[in-house]
């Protein structure tokens, strides 16, 4: 039995995640089939976009690589601190090679427009960006993922792969946590 004593309530259900995760997965397989892309690098932003990308990858219909990196802008806390730390760089050499950058969720944007700057210059041929969730209303900077999940509004969301002191990522929804949860 998972633990879903502090869920508020549940945001996406697990089968509005599976469906709209096998439309995301079409829309990228049609976008690399346009541009002619023969091989795909994916990275995955450790840990929360996990879970998004090992159900992604099974649905894309091209040569791939994987690899993934680990950014910090949070600590332990419930808000970005702006302080955006890589803690594992990508080993693939990206130059020249389509890229599709994987995360778990757009929140200010500030971690997403630090990281594709760092790849831009790297030089792929291409560089998009796939979020299972989308937070427009806490956005301090103008970025937006290529292919996107859910917009969500300003709660603190866990499951499918996002945690609150690294528990909740294996609950199959996103959920809201009760704030008295993670207020103490």
């Amino acid at each position: 039995m998972k633990n879903t004593e502090y869920i508020a309530k549940v945001l996406v259900s697990e089968e509005q995640i599976k469906a709209r995760v096998s439309e995301m997965a079409a829309e990228v397989n049609a976008h690399y089939r346009e541009v002619g892309a023969d091989e795909l690098i994916v990275i995955g932003i450790l840990r929360g976009a996990v879970v998004l990308l090992v159900d992604l990858i099974r649905e894309l219909d091209m040569p791939l690589k994987l690899d993934f990196m680990a950014i910090s802008s949070y600590g332990g806390g419930t808000t970005s601190s702006g302080n955006v730390r890589v803690l594992k760089d990508a080993a693939e050499d990206i130059r020249g090679k389509h890229v599709l950058i994987v995360e778990d969720i757009v929140d200010t944007g500030n971690t997403l427009q630090c990281l594709l700057q760092l790849l831009q210059a790297r030089e792929p041929a291409s560089l998009k960006v796939c979020a299972l969730l989308d937070k427009p209303a806490r956005r301090k900077v103008d970025i937006k993922a290529d292919f996107s999940g859910f917009d969500i509004p300003d709660e603190f969301v866990v499951g499918y792969g996002l945690d609150f002191n690294s528990l909740y990522r294996d609950l199959p929804f996103i959920g809201v946590l009760k704030p008295e949860y993670y207020a103490k």
